[in-house]
């Protein structure tokens, strides 16, 4: 039988490859990771490495970013059917009728979205820098659609006494959470501090001690004199945290928080698509010029 971590090491060496990986993949995939993070600092990697392969073990949208942020590279996702659910709750036609009805409007696009609905955006954004990047536009005085997560933009709303245009759109995984479920666990663990992503309900995020992206979670609980936390999003994130932190303790805020397409790649599938250098992502290419504008414009902004 094959030591698929093993031959995944060979097969990065002789191809010059890299491996990146989000941190909502199962525990084995992060430990082949030659990089581990969220979709920001991905993204970042991505537009900055001299490697001549990208293996993006995430959905199908990281694998498209990554790509329109290194043309160049040869960009592969183990598992092609990998997808997002929230990226899915916009398209490029019901994105261009708004632009027609709203000229004035600037696009701010969660980078949870395929490369035509990039195509269409002025800016993108992530969990990490949404909020610097909806007050640079709103100190211009600009008008703002923010798609597809509207929990993440009502949360913006709310901390900056604003209203703008969402979109009408949510993470089935964390917008599953309510604060029934934040009151239950903080009933059994009462010393524990919430930690919620912000495409959580506004009601979730209000019951929280920390609000952040998968990374700033992270770095939010290293630096944390608590010994305990009630964990608000996807469970992946979990096996970072333990071994950031063998000392604290961790409980899910909800048993059902794994997201089934992010579970779905194995060593296998990263084994066989660097063998074989199959399911390459491709992006037509006035599409990513256009897509990359928008990632640029966000990255020059964070």
């Amino acid at each position: 039988m094959l030591n698929y971590v093993e031959e995944i090491k060979k097969l990065k060496k002789e191809k010059n490859a890299i491996i990146l990986a989000h941190y909502y993949q199962n525990k084995e995939i992060q430990e082949i990771a030659d990089y581990l993070g969220d979709s920001y600092k991905l993204s970042v990697i991505a537009s900055e490495t001299d490697a001549d392969i990208i293996v993006f073990c995430g959905v199908h949208f990281m694998a498209e970013t990554a790509k329109i942020l290194s043309p160049d590279k040869k960009v592969l996702i183990p598992v092609m059917e990998a997808g997002c659910s929230m990226a899915n709750m916009i398209n490029e036609v019901s994105l261009s009728q708004y632009k027609e009805k709203n000229p004035d409007t600037k696009i701010l696009c969660y980078v949870n979205s395929t490369a035509n609905v990039k195509a269409l955006s002025d800016c993108c954004v992530t969990s990490s820098n949404a909020l610097k990047i909806i007050d640079h536009y709103l100190a211009a005085g600009q008008k703002i659609l923010y798609c597809p997560d509207r929990n993440l933009a009502k949360y913006a709303m709310k901390l900056r006494n604003v209203k703008f245009d969402c979109w009408d759109g949510d993470c089935c995984i964390h917008d599953s959470l309510t604060s029934h479920m934040v009151a239950k666990m903080k009933n059994k663990h009462q010393d524990a501090l919430v930690v919620v992503h912000p495409e959580a309900r506004l009601e979730v995020l209000e019951c929280a001690d920390y609000v952040g992206s998968t990374a700033g979670i992270i770095d939010f609980v290293k630096k944390s004199d608590a010994k305990s936390f009630i964990v608000g999003t996807e469970e992946g994130i979990l096996h970072k945290l333990r071994k950031d932190n063998p000392n604290k303790e961790f409980y899910l805020l909800d048993e059902g928080l794994s997201c089934y397409d992010m579970k779905l790649t194995t060593l296998k599938d990263v084994y066989e698509v660097l063998k074989n250098e199959s399911n390459e992502v491709t992006v037509e290419e006035n599409i990513r010029k256009k897509a990359f504008d928008a990632l640029d414009t966000m990255l020059k902004l964070s």
